[in-house]
């Protein structure tokens, strides 16, 4: 699945790239590449996967070397969203081999961390295959990488759900909790006429509920969205026949204890939405290489 890596994606990679060059070379530069390689020397190297997965962060290898040292090139072979097997080229760049070896670890940190979270995507969407469900993210992200690593869900066939608190309402227990305790007839289906009322239904309202007794009554505030936090298969496909009986456009999304071993079956009640925190919180690196040679 090809994704655009547009000018958002890149600012992001921008930023984090100024930090992750500093963590690294500070005032001083890299000190081993003083020491033992030539001013002169010049090297091609090749990205290379090691592994299986999805492809995601391939342009952040160019802005890295734009920053580092514009005298590398960089061509990619693959686009973002592509299959990878062992043995895979992704990218080659060519240049000063003391810039090349400057940036390998800083452009293995981008590649692998990222191509590890669409890999992980993609067997979450490969699991609930032939079902009427997504799978979403969360905000359960790395401070500060959250448009990255959400671009890196895209990649592997994920849906992105909202990106901050800014851009979507999700009234959760403890709002829910803290708006009861200052009204005397506090209902869920309330709470979201309010919120509805405060943003003038421009944007759409989810809640969250956790027993069946609080579906209802969020229900009959018609929300857009209603997740359904922790609800066994069987407590899920009642919530589903509740919520066709009550509000047919609402969508369900399953959430909370989501894992491989279990998402097929919360995929197979109906819901629509699934949400993985795991997606990014819990990611595998994809093992990349960074292979040079010489040039004369």
């Amino acid at each position: 699945m090809t994704v655009p890596f547009t000018q958002p994606h890149e600012a992001a990679a921008r930023t984090l790239i100024k930090l992750s060059l500093a963590e690294d070379l500070q005032e001083t530069g890299d000190l081993t590449c003083q020491a033992l390689i030539e001013d002169t020397d010049q090297a091609e190297i090749q990205i290379v996967a090691r592994q299986s997965g999805i492809l995601a962060g391939s342009p952040i290898t160019s802005l890295i070397f734009a920053e580092l040292d514009p005298r590398v090139t960089c061509e990619h072979h693959l686009a973002d969203g592509a299959s990878l097997e062992p043995g895979s080229v992704i990218s080659t760049c060519a240049g000063p081999l003391a810039s090349l070896l400057t940036g390998e670890r800083t452009v293995l940190n981008f590649l692998t961390h990222l191509c590890g979270v669409a890999s992980q995507t993609a067997e979450y969407v490969k699991a609930i295959e032939g079902t009427r469900a997504c799978i979403l993210d969360t905000r359960k992200t790395l401070p500060g990488w959250r448009v990255l690593e959400k671009y890196a869900v895209a990649a592997g066939g994920g849906t992105n759900h909202r990106m901050g608190l800014y851009d979507g309402i999700l009234i959760k227990d403890n709002h829910l909790a803290a708006w009861a305790s200052r009204n005397s007839h506090p209902t869920i289906a309330a709470a979201v006429q309010q919120a509805r009322e405060s943003v003038n239904g421009e944007k759409g309202v989810e809640v969250e509920v956790d027993t069946l007794e609080q579906l209802a009554d969020a229900l009959e505030g018609k929300p857009e969205i209603v997740l359904l936090d922790n609800m066994s298969p069987e407590t899920m496909r009642e919530a589903i026949q509740m919520r066709d009986a009550q509000s047919p456009a609402t969508l369900l999304e399953a959430s909370g204890g989501i894992n491989l071993e279990t998402v097929r079956a919360a995929a197979e009640t109906g819901v629509e939405r699934i949400s993985v925190g795991a997606l990014t919180h819990s990611v595998i690196s994809l093992d990349i290489g960074f292979d040079w040679k010489r040039r004369t």
